[in-house]
């Protein structure tokens, strides 16, 4: 980021520059529980690797953390097993929609990468190999990672669970091709529960200081990653982490970025800071849009893209 920027003073130019975007997406209405939340909320959060925080708006409201929590089961799995992950899911942009059928079953089972559903439900399955409940271990290693003691939304994770009727048809799939070797339902529960994870901009922004500190978490006060598997994990978000939009996203901001469907987006900047947004309203994509243009905006700002 450019020198002697003060990011107070960028924070409060972005609030004003991403007001036009409001009222251009809609919330994820498929999730009856995410559908009544505020799409005027906008929070964001600035971590940096020296131990600054400088926050905005909502900064400090929870939601719903849903794809971003991907990210770091991955990140487990790969402590846990390390490449071993590979033989089950790649690491190949998918260019299609996050939960689409058609591709996998044309790809025997085997997921494009480990942030649409069906790699996320792969990397859940392997997570069951060695707990019982995936989803506290996930909650409890972001908490550890922010410092905070984060919960499951119960009622968006029973929302979530009733209606995965998608996540089941790609579940199937991949247990019949044996992509995944636990239960359907188990595997659904779990995956649904990590997703209902809650957390707010300034606690998402301290969770993802690891990616843009070579692996070291100064919240823990300890290495999380070795510095090869931060490298890999933002190499990831750059290629996989907004979906199918990815292009664009790389396009406009620059930055490797998890995006979830609760409105949230969490993006790294390598060696100085972790950005996280928050706002509901999203694109066809899946992406918030305020957050999108946010940062972008702060990206042109500060002088921070990693392209």
């Amino acid at each position: 980021m450019k020198s002697g920027v003060s990011i107070d003073d960028v924070l409060a130019e972005v609030a004003l520059m991403v007001r036009p975007q409001f009222g251009k997406g809609r919330p994820a209405d498929y999730i009856p529980q995410l559908a009544g939340v505020d799409p005027n909320k906008f929070g964001m959060a600035v971590c940096t690797v020296s131990g600054g925080e400088h926050v905005i708006g909502d900064a400090d409201e929870p939601f719903s953390a849903q794809s971003i929590t991907k990210l770091f089961a991955l990140g487990l799995a790969l402590n846990q097993i390390g490449d071993e992950v590979w033989t089950r899911v790649g690491k190949e942009p998918s260019g299609t929609p996050f939960n689409f059928l058609s591709q996998l079953e044309y790809e025997h089972g085997v997921p494009r990468n480990p942030f649409i559903n069906a790699g996320a439900l792969a990397i859940t399955d392997t997570l069951l190999d060695t707990v019982k409940a995936p989803e506290l271990l996930v909650r409890d290693f972001i908490g550890m990672l922010s410092g905070s003691r984060l919960e499951i939304d119960e009622a968006v994770a029973q929302s979530e669970i009733d209606t995965a009727h998608k996540n089941r048809a790609i579940a199937n799939l991949m247990r019949g091709a044996g992509t995944i070797t636990h239960a359907v339902e188990a595997v659904i529960a779990a995956y649904c529960r990590q997703c209902a994870i809650t957390i707010s901009c300034r606690q998402l922004a301290r969770a993802g200081l690891p990616l843009a500190a070579d692996g070291f978490s100064p919240i823990a006060e300890e290495t999380i990653f070795p510095s090869r598997l931060t490298r890999r994990l933002n190499a990831l978000l750059l290629t996989c982490g907004t979906y199918d939009s990815v292009g664009s996203f790389a396009y406009r901001v620059g930055l490797p970025a998890k995006s979830g469907v609760g409105g949230g987006i969490l993006a790294v900047v390598p060696g100085q800071a972790a950005i996280a947004v928050w706002s509901p309203e999203l694109d066809k994509f899946g992406s918030s849009v305020v957050g999108t243009a946010a940062l972008e905006y702060f990206s042109q700002l500060t002088n921070c893209s990693v392209l």
